[in-house]
C-alpha cells in the first residue's frame, strides 16, 4: 500500500495548485513583497516551503503512530483494511474537489481551527519576512493551517499504520506541493491562466479520483477473496 499511496499523494500535492493558491497564495504574496529588493527570492521561498513540508512530515509521523497503535487490534477488527478504504474514498473526494465538482473537503477545515488559533499569533511575530530563518519559521507554522487537502492526505498517512511510512506519505505530499508554491511566489502572473483552466482542473481531479477508485476496487477485491481476517494483511 505504501508505494501506491506515496505516488498518489505526490500527485495530489502536484495537481492541487488551485487549492494551494487559495490557502497559501496570500501569505506567499505578502512575504514576497517584504523580501529585500537586493536579495534573491529563491532562498526565502525554499525556506518557507521547507518549513511547511517539515510540519507536514511531523504530522504524518504522528498520525502514522496512531494508526500503528490501532493495528494492535487487527486480530479482532480489520483496522488497516477499513483505514485504507477510507483513504481511497478521500482520494475520490479530493479528485472531485480539485475538479470543482464536490466541496466536501472544504468542510473538514474547521477540525483544526482550535490549534490554528493558538499558532496564528506567532506568525505575525515573524513578519516582515526579511531573513531566511523568518521564512523557515513562517513556513513551519503555516504548515498547521487548517486545510482540507492536507487533512484528507493525513488519512492516508493514518492508514499506513507506521510512524515512518506516515511521515513518508506526508513528505511526498509536501514535495508535490513544492512546485506550486514556488511558482505562485515567483511566476504566478505567467502561469495563473493555465492553473485556473477548467480543463486542467478537470483532468487533475479525474486523475486523482482514479487512484481512489483503484484503491476501493483493490480493497473490495481483497475483502471478497480473503474475508475480514485476511483482507487487512493483504491490503497492506
Amino acid at each position: 500500500m505504501t508505494e501506491f499511496s506515496i505516488f498518489a499523494v505526490f500527485l495530489v500535492g502536484l495537481l492541487g495548485g488551485v487549492h494551494c493558491l487559495g490557502m497559501c497564495g496570500s501569505i506567499v504574496g505578502i512575504f514576497t513583497t517584504q523580501v529585500p529588493k537586493e536579495r534573491s527570492r529563491w532562498p526565502f521561498h525554499l525556506a518557507y516551503s521547507s518549513g511547511r513540508i517539515l510540519s507536514y512530515t511531523v504530522a504524518g509521523a504522528l498520525v502514522g503512530a496512531v494508526g500503528q497503535a490501532g493495528l494492535l487490534m487487527r486480530d479482532a477488527v480489520p483496522v488497516q483494511h477499513l483505514l485504507f478504504a477510507l483513504s481511497s474514498f478521500m482520494l475520490v473526494a479530493l479528485g472531485l474537489y480539485l475538479a470543482g465538482v464536490w466541496g466536501v473537503v472544504r468542510r473538514m477545515e474547521h477540525l483544526g481551527s482550535g490549534l490554528w488559533k493558538r499558532l496564528q499569533p506567532y506568525t505575525t511575530k515573524l513578519l516582515p519576512v526579511n531573513t531566511v530563518p523568518r521564512a523557515l519559521g513562517l513556513g513551519a507554522l503555516w504548515g498547521w493551517l487548517p486545510c482540507g487537502l492536507v487533512y484528507s492526505v493525513l488519512l492516508t498517512a493514518l492508514a499506513s499504520g507506521s510512524t515512518v511510512q506516515g511521515a513518508l506519505v506526508m513528505l511526498a505530499f509536501g514535495l508535490g506541493t513544492l512546485p506550486n508554491l514556488l511558482a505562485i511566489g515567483l511566476f504566478w502572473e505567467s502561469i495563473k491562466g493555465w492553473v485556473q483552466s477548467p480543463r486542467v482542473r478537470l483532468a487533475a481531479g479525474g486523475l486523482v479520483a482514479a487512484f481512489g477508485v483503484y484503491g476501493l476496487i483493490r480493497v473490495t477485491y481483497t475483502f471478497m477473496v480473503h474475508g475480514w481476517t485476511g483482507a487487512c494483511h493483504v491490503a497492506a
